[in-house]
This record gives C-alpha cells, structure tokens and sequence, in this order.
C-alpha cells in the first residue's frame, strides 16, 4: 500500500451505508473498484469503526445487486434487488457500451447512449428517494456532444442533466467534459469534470523508457482549439512548449451534417526532432488525429503519442494499424472509462490506462464528505512520477 492511502484522513462520519451500482457494461469496473474499496477499508484504522454511525462501513462487497429486464417488446424496469434506505448511492453508466445488447421483437438489439440514459433514470426510479445522497458517476457525459445551439436544435445534455437532478441525483461525476459549461444546467447541484492527466503520464512512462522530457525534446500538440486548456496544463506541469492545430473548413459545403474540413493548419515553434503528445478528450473516428499526427510527421517530428480520454474508434481500428505500420503514430492511450473491444487491448500499439484506483479514491473521500480538491489536482503526483522517472534513468545509465 502506498503512502498516499495510508496518510489519507477519512476520519470523519461517513454520509451513509456505502453503496455502488453498476449498470449494464460497468460490471468489471465496478469489481475493481469494490476490490480497492473493500481492501482499504480493512486495513484502515479508526477508533469509530464499531460505533453506530460507521455501520456497515467495513463489507466484504459494496456492490448492490440490480437489474434491468426487458419484456419482449423492448420495454424494461429497473429493480434493486437489496435495501437501499440511507444508503450514499453511486451509480456507474457507460452509456457508449454498445457491447451490451437486448431482445426487441426477436431481433438482437445492441444498446445505444439513449438505452443506457434510461435504464440509469430506471434505476434511480427503483431507489424511490429512499437513498440519502445518490450520485452518478458518468465517465462519458450522455449527449455531451451536443453542448450548444448553432441553429434551431435540442440541447440533449443540459436536458438530461436537468431530468437527472428533478429525480433526485445529487452530484454528477463525469470525466472530460466536451464543453464543462454545460453544468450551466444545473448550478444549485454537485458537477465535477475529472482530468486524467496523471494517468497518461504515468502510463505514458511506463511503455517508454527513453524518453527526455524538457523543451527541447519533447512538446504537448492541442489537435483543435477546443482542447486548449487541456494541453497547456500537461504543458504547464510538464514544463514544456505547447503547439495547436485549427482546422480550416470549406463553409460552402455541408457534407454528414457539417462543414468538411480542407487542412489542419499549425500554430507553435519548430517540432523538428522532437517526441510529440497529441492530447484530446475523445477519439471518434480517428480521423482529426490521424490527420495531424502525419503532419506533425511531414514537418519533422520524432515520436507521436495519442492521448484522449474516450477511445471510441467507431470506424474501426484499421486506420490506426496503418498509421502505426506507416510510422505516423507510436502509441495510442485510452482510459478503460468506456467500453474497449478486445481487439484494440490486443494491438500493439495500444495503451490501457486504468481509472478504476482513482474512481475508487474519490467513491471513498466523498462517502465521508472529505473534500476531494487534491484528487482533482494531480500536479504533485505528476512530479513524484517524473522526479522517479529520470532517476531510474540516471541509474540505469550508470549501470550501462
């Protein structure tokens, strides 16, 4: 056990009788997490563990059976197979699992972000406010996407954030927000977007061990203006130059509903030589990416690391084992927040960066109503893993 698990102070009066839901496609994650949650809380110390408001705080499985069954017709109902009365209450959706499927009419129906929307909003309606604190923790927000209006359009996320706050929910958990603004929606109620940066560092790390990380080898690249922020942050704490490609469109023509794009155009210094992080919060079909990934390439560039949040691939991985063999990118890393096909945890290609730890921390910091604000800082872990990274790389040289 680190020393971070040890030092950490959750002395306080846990809010209630802990308590995870997974729904559909969340099971594996669900199991680790309980696992973490299940060890710590055995080993963890504290004069109050016997006393009545610590009841039920140290289980063999935190995990509350559920389900959801569909008739024949498609139609489902949620059902909470346990007592949940004062219970804090965290729900986990992946509402990208497309894995899952269901009967509809005889035919095999796989489930879809709108599927999954409602069997959440079944399951909170099976709690029947009976919880004390119920909180959702939504790695890829439900229509996220879908974040403003730039024509006569629903506004599906601010909607369904509001749907989900009338019935009940208290706080929301989601990672990387397409547009953290959206929490406009609701303002009187709990919304955190996580980052993983510490994540992709550490992992980062671990499949290459040769890499310099200063200004003069390496570089942080932002694909679009819209994921600014999350490249001058690695830049920042990784103390390194920071460059951004915008994308020009032909505004004339409107091709899949929207304007297509002519070229990825470059703002920043030279990246001539240098090893490049390419940092994003999803990977739909690649494409954008790919795209920059040969222009950094063509303009000099050493190795490319593609880092995004959501690995969604939803024109398949083809594209990135070609690119790979091309030698336009070295590494991809996704987290495991949203479903992974076996076959993308089978390329070579591919890094898997684990969340269910960090999940796990921020289930058992708010359970005692600690304030989480140093799990959603990473920057002095992030130090600890480099400072520990170029001293295993001095110390390997001195054994050379």
């Amino acid at each position: 056990m680190t020393v971070r698990e040890e030092t950490r102070d959750l002395e306080t009066i846990p809010v209630g009788s802990l308590g995870i839901i997974p729904l559909r496609g969340c099971e594996s994650m669900a199991a680790k997490i309980d696992d973490y949650l299940e060890k710590w809380r055995t080993e963890r110390e504290s004069q109050h563990k016997t006393s009545l408001a610590f009841q039920g705080y140290q289980r063999d499985s935190y995990i509350i059976k559920s389900k959801v069954p569909r008739f024949g017709s498609g139609e489902g109902k949620g059902v909470i197979m346990e007592s949940v009365r004062g219970s804090d209450l965290y729900l986990l959706v992946d509402v990208t699992n497309y894995s899952e499927t269901y009967s509809l009419c005889g035919h095999e129906n796989h489930m879809s972000p709108d599927d999954h929307y409602q069997d959440l909003k079944r399951i909170i309606a099976a709690v029947g406010g009976k919880a004390r604190r119920i909180t959702v923790i939504m790695p890829f927000l439900y229509e996220s996407r879908q974040h403003k209006r730039s024509s006569r359009e629903s506004l599906d996320c601010a909607i369904s954030l509001q749907e989900l706050v009338k019935m009940g929910v208290d706080n929301i958990i989601t990672f990387d927000a397409h547009d953290p603004r959206v929490q406009n929606a609701i303002p009187l109620n709990g919304f955190e977007t996580i980052q993983p940066a510490y994540q992709f560092i550490k992992n980062l790390l671990k499949a290459e061990p040769d890499l310099q990380i200063d200004s003069d080898h390496m570089m942080v690249i932002s694909p679009d203006e819209g994921g600014m922020s999350r490249a001058i942050y690695i830049a920042n704490v990784l103390g390194l130059d920071m460059g951004m490609f915008y994308k020009r469109r032909d505004y004339t023509r409107i091709v899949n509903g929207r304007n297509p794009i002519v070229a990825h155009e470059f703002l920043g210094t030279s990246v001539e030589g240098k090893d490049m992080i390419i940092i994003d919060d999803m990977i739909s079909s690649g494409e954008s990416v790919l795209d920059v990934a040969k222009a950094l390439k063509q303009r000099g560039a050493r190795k490319i690391f593609i880092c995004t949040t959501f690995g969604l691939f939803t024109n398949g991985l083809e594209k990135f084992d070609k690119a790979h063999k091309d030698g336009y990118i070295d590494r991809v890393l996704t987290t495991n927040l949203i479903y992974q096909s076996p076959e993308l945890l089978e390329r070579e290609w591919y890094v898997n960066c684990d969340m269910s730890k960090y999940i796990a921390y921020i289930i058992d910091t708010l359970n005692h109503d600690v304030s989480i604000s140093d799990l959603l800082d990473p920057n002095d872990r992030i130090q600890r893993c480099v400072t520990n990274y170029k001293k295993r790389q001095e110390e390997a040289a001195k054994n050379i």
